[in-house]
């Protein structure tokens, strides 16, 4: 069957077309009785609104785009249930995309979502994203943008992060608390913000508790989210190093590659080395042994983000005017068995 338009229903009334149009907003200019006609008989013929119309009208499109470095992720599949929370609490549809952590990928995701009309833009940046260059184009072309996780901190928009810094020192201090001085970190990729402020973190956490900084502690993870380079750099350590009592890892999927290794050699954790993870992840809770991390408000940081993203969106068609917002969410410790 065709679907049922408003001139089906102002030929069933006769009246015209323009009169069932403002009778269905609710206008007060159609007389109460007519409005109520007009309900009845859309309601009964089943009348759908026909949206794209409707956006033409008001020039948006209800939807708004989010790039995500990867799908497969326990941390952005959080942020992206409280993104679709609040996007659905205020009528609003998410198109969902992914960079795969590339830099000329996440450009062409952008330009996609420009092309698709989106009324706004939620982004966390790829491991390998330096500038901000191609943001800038978004915003010159009044789209609001919002950066939440990996961010870039002079882009001249809203943010909403964590205060990764903080976070990791609150992590290592936890650990020189217990008792461990000798603690290694396994960092990510040197260009993204959050792993670059993840060692910082780690490292004036030793300076402020008199242990000296030894680079030879540090070992590299070119991709932050790779079990296997946890693994592979826990072997190099027990080559390289006899004398370490911890490691602050730069997410718990390397702390699992950690465990994994040492539970293989028969290395007893905590009573031989200790491990501390970040992002808490489910299986932070379930792995043995149950591993220690910083638990990142995912799910608040999505709703928030959308929240923040869909008042500029309405601000900027009314031609309001707005701040950017510079938001940072609370991070907590998860103690567990593995300090």
């Amino acid at each position: 069957m065709k679907p049922i338009t408003l001139k089906d229903i102002a030929l069933k009334l006769n009246i015209s077309v323009t009169t069932v149009s403002k009778a269905l907003q609710g206008r007060r200019d159609v007389s109460k009785s007519t409005r109520q006609s007009v309900v009845d008989l859309a309601e009964e013929m089943n009348y759908v609104p026909n949206s794209v119309a409707v956006n033409l009208r008001t020039q948006q499109t209800k939807t708004i785009g989010v790039i995500i470095p990867t799908v497969v992720h326990q941390f952005f599949s959080k942020v992206i249930d409280g993104v679709i929370e609040e996007a659905e609490k205020q009528g609003y549809l998410v198109i969902t995309l992914q960079s795969n952590e590339n830099f000329e990928f996440e450009k062409k995701q952008l330009q996609l979502l420009m092309q698709k009309r989106v009324d706004g833009i939620l982004i966390s940046l790829s491991n390998e994203t330096q500038h901000c260059n191609h943001l800038n184009e978004i915003i010159k072309n009044e789209i609001p943008i919002v950066l939440f996780d990996k961010i870039y901190k002079l882009a001249n928009c809203s943010k909403v992060y964590i205060d990764d810094q903080q976070a990791a020192y609150n992590a290592v201090t936890s650990l020189i608390k217990k008792g461990y001085k000798r603690i290694a970190h396994f960092r990510g990729s040197l260009t993204p913000q959050n792993s670059i402020d993840r060692f910082l973190g780690y490292k004036r956490a030793l300076t402020d508790n008199d242990i000296e900084f030894d680079a030879s502690l540090v070992y590299l993870c070119n991709n932050n989210d790779d079990f296997n380079d946890g693994y592979n750099n826990a072997n190099k350590l027990l080559i390289e190093q006899n004398n370490v009592d911890a490691i602050f890892a730069i997410t718990d999927l390397i702390a699992v590659g950690i465990l994994k290794c040492f539970n293989e050699k028969g290395i007893k954790i905590p009573k031989d080395i200790a491990v501390f993870g970040f992002s808490d992840w489910f299986m932070a809770s379930v792995v043995t042994p149950s591993l220690s991390s910083v638990k990142q408000p995912s799910f608040e940081m999505g709703r928030k983000a959308t929240e923040i993203l869909i008042d500029e969106i309405k601000n900027l068609n009314k031609n309001i005017s707005y701040s950017f917002q510079n938001v940072v969410l609370p991070t907590t410790l998860a103690i567990r068995d593995s300090i």
